[in-house]
């Protein structure tokens, strides 16, 4: 990467105008992708990655600039440069560096690079070939693979020097149905891992699934609409809380009062069933970290304990503008982004009600076993929401498939009005977009009841 007398420099030149702080981020990622349509490779590309960032803070506010020329001239010239940005006189020295030991707890077995592509390309093939096998309304199926290494230094004028690598791998199996009209099932696990992730997985039952999806919404009926009771499945279920409610816990929009929870620490803003974590320790899962990008040690954050706002999820910057501390929660999607504030596993705790009985307990509504993607205002929470997998209960039954149903709410509304959480908490993977790009998250939560809730239909 670079030398410390190299790091010592640019942190000179990025402070020589009397900036307050300087921080390095340099980024060496190497990525694998295979793509498979009805079994067939369609591509299969890799690619590397490489470049460094330089922040620097003047008070409450930052500057940011990356590059992918690391001469040493060039890093010097950006540096110098981005610190006449700041436009003030004056000189902090930077300290000398001690390097950081950040504890690891990922435990990976086999490096991506040391997994065939024949080996990949037959594991989507078993999972293409479990779909066709559902019956011949199957019409199209699609496998992907992909895998990231990523090695980070960070370095800054306070003296860290700290490294980590991070390496993720993901599969997305997705099988169509057709007749009259088309319907999608997917599934897309991924984990903090090696190549031993796929060896873990059942690639048939991925294949089935996906299938199975598929055809029992393409037999379903239009779903009613109207205010109604709503169960929402454990698992991707939280994407409602993860967009309607993480985000706006996150400092990024606090600081800049863009946030329906800004100011309201202490106060109860959910049902006191619902206690919210984002827990960045996770042994393997995939929106997991070892150290935040600025170099934090990641921790398990509580959000939310028993309806009560405890904690926001901080940044360094935006911790400086609340008078927060940092909570090991700064992210970026690559050098070329500066950092903020951004979940890891997200998710409301499991609670005391079993799954059946919340089911039994229901007179009338839907049930959101599998969710899609959807919109949310941030500066108010309301959402809208697809539900890709859903069925009607009626009279303490699961009775129907239905389809078109779509989830319309508010965040905060919603927290409030949870009257039911289930004891089988379970994560699921995505990738967050947000100011400092895309990072892989997980969602979760147990099965919950939301008492009323806006369903449209078709």
């Amino acid at each position: 990467m670079i030398d410390k007398q190299l790091a010592t420099d640019i942190l000179t030149a990025a402070l020589s105008t009397g900036g307050s702080f300087a921080e390095i981020f340099l980024e060496h990622t190497v990525k694998n992708g295979i793509t498979l349509t009805n079994g067939q490779l369609e591509h299969a590309v890799s690619g590397v990655d490489y470049g460094l960032g330089i922040r620097i803070f003047h008070g409450n506010n930052g500057v940011y600039a990356y590059t992918n020329d690391t001469s040493r001239d060039n890093l010097i010239k950006m540096a110098t440069e981005t610190a006449q940005t700041i436009g003030q006189e004056g000189f902090v020295k930077p300290s000398s560096f001690i390097k950081k030991e950040i504890q690891s707890n990922h435990n990976i077995l086999i490096l991506p690079d040391n997994i065939s592509k024949k080996r990949i390309v037959e594991c989507l093939r078993l999972a293409s070939k479990a779909s066709y096998d559902q019956g011949s309304l199957i019409t199209q199926t699609s496998g992907s693979y992909g895998d990231v290494v990523q090695d980070i230094l960070i370095v800054n004028s306070e003296g860290l020097w700290v490294t980590d690598r991070r390496v993720r791998t993901r599969v997305r199996v997705t099988a169509v149905a057709t007749e009259m009209e088309k319907q999608t099932g997917s599934m897309s696990p991924g984990a903090q891992k090696g190549g031993e992730f796929l060896d873990e997985l059942d690639m048939e039952a991925l294949g089935k699934d996906s299938a199975v999806i598929a055809l029992t919404m393409l037999k379903a009926e239009l779903c009613p609409s109207g205010k109604m009771p709503v169960i929402i499945d454990n698992g991707f279920g939280g994407v409602i809380f993860h967009e309607a409610c993480g985000h706006g816990l996150e400092a990024t929009a606090v600081a800049k009062g863009a946030s329906v929870f800004t100011g309201k620490l202490g106060q109860q803003i959910a049902s006191p069933l619902v206690t919210a974590i984002d827990d960045g320790t996770l042994p393997n899962e995939w929106g997991s970290i070892n150290m935040d990008d600025e170099g934090s040690q990641s921790r398990r954050n509580i959000l939310i304990e028993k309806g009560i706002l405890k904690t926001y999820m901080v940044d360094r910057l935006n911790g400086m503008k609340m008078g927060c501390e940092p909570t090991g929660s700064s992210r970026r999607e690559s050098y070329k982004y500066a950092p903020t504030s951004r979940m890891t596993n997200t998710y409301i705790a499991a609670g005391p009600h079993k799954p059946g009985d919340i089911i039994a307990d229901t007179e009338y509504g839907l049930y959101a076993k599998k969710m899609g993607g959807g919109s949310v205002q941030p500066a108010t929470g309301e959402f809208n929401f697809a539900v890709l997998e859903g069925y009607m209960v009626e009279k303490g039954k699961i009775t129907r498939p239905v389809r078109g149903a779509t989830l319309i709410g508010k965040g905060a509304e919603v927290l409030m009005k949870i009257d039911r959480v289930a004891d089988n908490l379970e994560l699921a993977q995505g990738m967050c977009g947000s100011e400092s790009g895309s990072v892989p998250t997980n969602v979760g939560q147990p099965m919950i009841r939301v008492k009323e809730l806006t369903v449209g239909g078709r």
